[in-house]
């Protein structure tokens, strides 16, 4: 609820005020008329409802003044003389009026000796009457406002003694233009108004009969009836001015999905959350039949689109049905079972907490299965109680949480999910593969992920996953297709323009991410052993960087959401005026993701959680040869309560289903990772389809320098995992390491001794250190790599082939008497092949050279002693990562990201939401 500021006309006597009324509304007015100094003499207003006062009452009471509750002044148009004397027992100046909603007789009103004002919530004289708020809609006014008028014996037609207003537009509901104008703003009126009076200052302007409207009050059912002949624009405007309350009403036939079903008893049905519908697509979904209207509705995924006979076209979010309200989207299903949460101690407390609010709301004891609306509560007690939860536990609920959970039990579990990050309750359902392995049960879909509901992809086709550790097969997933990559845009589009994604805030944003962080660390054994058998990673390993750098990136990140912010900028004046210059850092809108296959978990983990943090939705794509981490983490979103469309996971060959990201025009942002060929086609696609935004992390052949004066045994043990992390299958793995030739030999011996240590096999032992290539493929270039560094005269001091056992499994290489013009010293193995060439000391400047001498710049490293020399060497080498005696040290918090053809933009630390962000200048003129 808007708070309430003090008024700023102070008044120079203080009056006798009796206030008639009710509501939260003419509470507040009491504060701020006792604020300004008057006295209330005495407060009127309607008997308790069960054991529930009316706020009034209650504010008056705990500030000692007499409290009257009358359920009528009059009888048979009489005043009642027992009321009358007991009213002018009070003596009072001054009658206030706020939303009073009983008939006050005129001898109470002409009492006092500034008799009456009154407020009423439409520019009078317009919209007379006790429906005005519900009216200004209806009739598609595009200003609402509200009177402070002095009462007459007429309807609403005294003197003018102050009126305000305020634009309207076509999706203000009663509840919006009350909360965010009638009610704080009128509440400010009333007490001003009453400052006037005292100051003899109030004016009595004669109302106008000129555009004078007398509306009925939408008491009687009949008035709720919508006429279905009436254009969209008139439906919509009907929808919305009864949309808090009673509800726009129609009639129609029992009908399922397949159509009418009968002459069986018509179904009540009540529309809310009435939008005119723009959306750039056509809607899929079932008929719903409705008399009046020449082409049916459609239940679709997005609620009930509505076509009028003049074409013009509504969706409606919410409808009530024989008395119970549901999503629109969900008229056709069948009661969805809500599975029942336990809950931990700390929200048994905030359970009973909320309970306390009910109580205090409602005025009566409160079971589960206390309806909230059937024991009395009203619209303004929605707002309350919303805002008292928020202030309870900071929980941010919307009205419609209320509305679509009346009872105690819904409500509290609600709010607990959502407190917990997410408000889904429905359990995952999706076509997958169960398996007993490395000890544990492991679960996966092998869908497509679309919308928050994993699909099947609509050409059939599918790709088939090879275990690399024994060449099985794991399973089969479906391969998406041009088609569904639009299926699944449009929906990341609909979630960021119009999802609840769109509507929550910064820090809702980071309790999710927070809350999918958490599900991941649940499930880092199972998702540790997915990788396992999907991309050949250590299990260990996998545990550690894999999963373990996965969740520390999300919680990174997700620490971010609500830091994200802009700048004041000192620009010049256009005198004799000022300007303000701010920026806004704003989400790009659908972005797309391509990773590659070394790291499926974490690469998906470096761009979408800067993605997400950002406020983008996403469509990715995992390498086609490893995908099902990425569809585990796809279940894992939904767990969280990810909005629909948020997340969507396509699985799919780079040449149907990237191409299809790379040239589709909703896509505004893409983020890939792999090869510095595929990149340059990508660029192309980005450019020629609508400049979309990108940024490429490509090949590398990094550099590694180790000087004479270094710690040799950290130097041979970093520069072994420089080149052997991860099977090799590592963007930054050094590929050239230059050695000063007076440690060569001794370096190459220890090398060799340490790789011959290597323990080579099946990646879920836990004493395994180095497992199989990722795919069968790709150990075929490792081979084809190494004889063509033998034919060209490197000298092969150790491994250079495949392990003789079933699987992908290649062995650690090392080639020494290396020259610069060779094709290994020039091109990336992207496997456990080290490339050694010696240099000397004497000449820095021509070591430099040599490391800089390629194409590529994504990292490099240097080991020595001497500070002077490694900042020499970290200023002038040119790559996006230079490791200074250490090496593959990265961390979420620092940028990680190439210069050259290793391609731009930067995955990890604040640099990344830069990528996902767009800057906004606005200059303000004053």
């Amino acid at each position: 609820m808007p708070p309430v500021s003090l008024t700023d006309h102070a008044p120079k006597k203080s009056l006798r005020v009796a206030i008639i009324g009710q509501s939260t509304f003419a509470a507040e007015v009491f504060k701020l008329i006792q604020r300004d100094g008057h006295e209330v003499v005495g407060v009127f207003t309607i008997p308790d409802k069960g054991n529930r006062e009316d706020p009034l009452a209650t504010i008056a009471a705990q500030n000692g003044k007499p409290v009257y509750k009358y359920k009528s002044w009059r009888i048979k148009g009489q005043v009642i003389p027992e009321v009358l004397e007991q009213y002018k027992s009070v003596n009072a100046d001054l009658n206030v009026l706020p939303f009073c909603t009983q008939f006050i007789p005129m001898e109470v009103i002409t009492a006092p000796k500034y008799e009456s004002i009154c407020y009423h919530p439409s520019i009078l004289p317009r919209h007379r009457g006790a429906s005005s708020v519900n009216w200004t809609l209806i009739e598609g006014d595009t200003t609402c406002g509200f009177s402070i008028f002095w009462a007459d014996d007429g309807l609403d037609t005294g003197p003018i003694l102050l009126q305000k207003s305020y634009p309207t537009t076509i999706d203000d509901t009663v509840d919006t233009i009350y909360n965010k104008f009638l009610y704080p703003e009128g509440i400010k009126a009333l007490a001003e108004a009453v400052n006037m009076v005292a100051n003899g200052v109030a004016p009595k302007i004669k109302q106008s009969e000129e555009g004078a409207t007398y509306d009925p009050a939408l008491f009687k059912p009949e008035t709720h009836l919508i006429d279905w002949s009436k254009g969209g624009l008139a439906l919509h405007n009907f929808v919305r001015g009864l949309d808090s309350s009673p509800g726009a009403t129609s009639f129609i036939e029992p009908q399922t999905k397949e159509g009418i079903i009968g002459d069986g008893e018509k179904i009540e049905i009540k529309f809310f959350g009435s939008s005119l519908w723009q959306s750039e697509y056509e809607t899929e979904g079932d008929k719903l039949y409705i008399t009046g209207l020449n082409k049916p509705a459609v239940v679709h995924e997005a609620g009930l689109l509505v076509t009028a006979n003049d074409g013009v076209r509504l969706n409606i979010q919410r409808l009530k049905v024989n008395g119970k309200m549901i999503n629109a989207q969900n008229f056709f299903k069948a009661s969805e079972e809500k599975i029942s949460i336990e809950l931990n101690s700390d929200e048994l407390k905030f359970v009973e907490s909320c309970r306390e609010v009910w109580r205090a709301i409602l005025r009566i004891e409160i079971e589960n299965h206390t309806d909230f609306f059937a024991s009395g509560a009203g619209s303004m007690d929605v707002v309350r109680l919303v805002e008292e939860v928020k202030d309870l536990a900071n929980v941010e609920l919307q009205n419609e949480d209320v509305y679509m959970n009346t009872t105690f039990e819904e409500f509290y579990s609600v709010a607990v999910l959502k407190a917990r990050g997410g408000s889904d309750t429905k359990e995952v359902v999706y076509e997958g593969l169960e398996m007993e392995v490395n000890k544990m049960k492991i679960k996966f879909p092998t869908q497509l992920f679309i919308n928050g509901e994993f699909v099947n992809a609509d050409s059939g086709k599918t790709l088939t996953l090879i275990n690399p550790t024994d060449e099985s097969v794991i399973c089969k997933v479906q391969s998406a297709s041009p088609n569904d990559v639009d299926k699944a845009v449009r929906a990341a589009k609909k979630a960021f323009d119009e999802g609840e994604w769109s509507k929550i805030s910064a820090r809702e944003r980071a309790q999710i991410l927070f809350k999918l962080a958490d599900l991941m660390e649940q499930h880092k054994e199972e998702l540790a052993t997915i990788e396992s058998i999907d991309s050949g990673a250590v299990y260990t390993l996998a545990l550690k960087t894999h999963v373990g750098m996965s969740i520390d990136t999300w919680r990174y990140f997700a620490g971010w959401c609500d830091k994200i912010q802009g700048a004041t900028v000192p620009i010049n004046h256009a005198r004799p005026n000022r300007n303000l210059c701010i920026t806004r850092k704003e989400p790009i809108g659908v972005c797309a993701i391509i990773t590659p296959w070394n790291y499926p978990l974490m690469m998906l983990s470096w761009k979408m959680a800067a993605c997400l943090a950002a406020g983008n939705t996403v469509v990715m794509k995992p390498a086609a040869v490893c995908p099902l981490t990425a569809l585990k983490f796809a279940e894992l979103c939904v767990r969280a309560g990810v909005p629909p469309g948020v997340v969507n996971i396509l699985p799919g060959s780079g040449a149907a289903c990237g191409q299809a990201l790379a040239d589709h025009p909703l896509v505004r942002k893409l983020g890939f990772t792999g090869s510095t060929p595929i990149g340059q086609t990508i660029m192309k696609s980005c450019a020629a389809s609508n400049m979309k935004k990108v940024s490429l992390e490509l090949g590398g052949k990094s550099p590694l320098v180790i000087f004479e004066d270094c710690d040799l045994d950290k130097a041979v043990r970093n520069g072994m995992a420089a080149v052997f992390f991860n099977k090799g299958e590592n963007c930054i793995a050094a590929g050239r390491l230059f050695v000063e030739e007076t440690i060569h030999d001794e370096f190459v011996r220890r090398v060799i001794e340490e790789t011959e240590k290597i323990r080579i096999g099946d990646p879920l032992h836990r004493g395994t250190s180095h497992g199989p290539q990722n795919h069968k493929a790709h150990m075929d270039k490792l081979i084809e790599y190494c004889e063509r560094g033998v034919k060209e005269g490197a000298k092969l001091v150790y491994g250079g082939k495949r392990v003789d056992r079933k699987g992908y499994f290649f062995q650690p290489t090392v080639f020494t008497d290396v020259t610069d013009e060779m094709y290994i010293a020039k091109e990336e193995s992207f496997g456990p092949i080290m490339i050694i060439s010696k240099f000397s000391s004497k000449n820095l400047e021509d070591v430099i050279r040599r490391a800089n001498n390629t194409e590529y710049g994504l990292a490099s490293g240097v080991f020595t002693r001497d500070v002077s020399r490694a900042l020499q060497f970290a200023e002038r080498i040119d790559a996006g990562t230079v490791f200074v005696n250490t090496y593959n040290k990265t961390d979420v918090a620092a940028p990680f990201g190439g210069f050259k053809q290793s391609g731009f933009g930067k995955d990890l630390g604040q640099d990344a939401l830069n990528e996902y962000l767009k800057t906004k200048c606005v200059t303000i003129e004053y």
